[in-house]
């Protein structure tokens, strides 16, 4: 075979590992991310596909754990004529399903890439298209690849991905993502995040007004800065309004605090150089309610400091009145949208600490701390330290660091497999 199309079926096995490697685990760190995005669709998709919306989030894992693992297969040379068959599998299935999503626009983004990496339903498409063709060209040269280690090290090494992934999935479900994307991080300061810059793309419209002469209508195009021509016989009809092209959107376009009896204080929290606790829930009726106890004694706590307290959530006045009566909570409700609320933070309820409009830190109902001392005088009151390079070491340290050292004893499992397998044929030879 031709060395040029050996190193260009590599490099489409490689591209296609990265891909599916990072796209899987920008998606594992935030499963329930993932699970929202995956609801959208099937909500979106019409009342057959809402059937599937309870089971939202097992459907998430699974197709985390099948996308990463596919490019874990490709770059460790784990079953690659069936691995390259069901990545063609997939974008064949996944190519003519974004060009629809492209077309019809039923979901703002694809979610390919989580958080991490937004991109539009035309950027996915054309992605796709990419990334099928790197598949038929892998698929169809890429035959002459050969494992570079033995069965059971294949296999141990396919059960340690899964694992891997599986246990960071639920580490990030039952405590907070390690890695934090949406604009509601740690440090984020949010008036900044609601304002566009100078430079924003601004909506563009076309503007049609319709007037009226003798029982005939007649439309004149506006240009949005002289109005049409027309003379005093005309009597005005309508207007109508076409958005020809989508602008830039803020970061942070629908937060609002709207308290109960005292209006929006949205601004008033946001200016406020004291300190503001959030509880946070999308439906108080969803929420766990284990950790309520908890709960009421931080607001105690911050009632006895001075410290201003609201629970943020989108949930009925009769299920707030449910809530109160279960819980025995006495901290006022604030109404906030519905889909900002699940942004904040990845727990119902979760738990935001604010101080002059910034992000101090953020709470997984779980990891909830035990605070007695004064914010002022606490490490608690100050921005939480996060050092994602760190982190992103140690996480790639627990993935790769095992599997090279599968890899490298290679030799030594094949031996360990195939004494175990002799001393299984030695016994059936006795048996007989």
């Amino acid at each position: 075979m031709n060395k040029s199309i050996k190193i260009a079926a590599y490099i489409c096995r490689y591209l296609l590992a990265a891909t599916f490697l990072f796209s899987g685990f920008v998606k594992a760190v935030d499963p329930l991310g993932t699970t929202y995005k995956i609801e959208d669709y099937l909500t979106a998709f019409g009342s057959f596909f809402e059937f599937f919306v309870p089971i939202a989030f097992p459907l998430s894992m699974m197709l985390i754990a099948f996308e990463f693992v596919l490019g874990f297969n490709l770059l460790f040379g784990i079953s690659l004529k069936k691995t390259g068959r069901l990545v063609l599998l997939l974008l064949s299935f996944m190519t003519p399903l974004t060009l629809y999503i492209a077309i019809k626009n039923p979901v703002s983004d694809c979610g390919c890439f989580g958080d991490a990496l937004v991109i539009s339903n035309w950027q996915t498409f054309w992605k796709n298209v990419v990334l099928i063709s790197m598949a038929i060209f892998f698929v169809w040269k890429g035959g002459f690849m050969r494992p570079f280690v033995a069965t059971p090290t294949r296999f141990l090494l396919e059960l340690f991905a899964i694992f891997f992934l599986f246990a960071l999935m639920l580490h990030c479900y039952f405590h907070l993502p390690i890695f934090d994307f949406r604009p509601y991080s740690i440090g984020t300061h949010i008036p900044d995040k609601m304002v566009l810059p100078e430079n924003a793309k601004q909506d563009v419209y076309e503007t049609i007004f319709v007037y009226e002469k003798d029982g005939v209508e007649k439309e004149f195009p506006f240009d949005g800065v002289n109005m049409p021509d027309v003379d005093s016989t005309w009597t005005f009809v309508t207007q109508k309004s076409t958005l020809l092209q989508k602008g830039d959107v803020a970061p942070i376009h629908d937060f609002s605090i709207d308290v109960e009896n005292q209006g929006d204080l949205t601004e008033a929290v946001l200016n406020d150089n004291g300190y503001t606790f959030l509880l946070v829930s999308g439906k108080l009726e969803n929420a766990t309610l284990r950790k309520s106890f908890e709960i009421n004694d931080i607001y105690d706590y911050a009632k006895a400091n001075g410290y201003k307290f609201y629970c943020l959530n989108s949930s009925l006045e009769r299920d707030q009145e449910d809530y109160r009566d279960e819980t025995g909570a006495e901290y006022p409700f604030a109404t906030t949208d519905y889909i900002t609320l699940k942004t904040i933070v990845r727990s119902n309820p979760g738990l935001v600490l604010l101080k002059g409009g910034t992000v101090l830190n953020k709470w997984h109902y779980n990891d909830l701390p035990k605070f007695e001392e004064p914010l002022e005088n606490s490490e608690l009151g100050q921005v939480k330290d996060v050092n994602n390079t760190k982190v992103l070491i140690v996480v790639l340290v627990l993935l790769f660091a095992p599997a090279f050292i599968l890899v490298a004893f290679d030799k030594t499992i094949r031996k360990i497999y195939n004494l175990i397998k002799n001393r299984k044929n030695e016994k059936k030879d006795c048996s007989r």
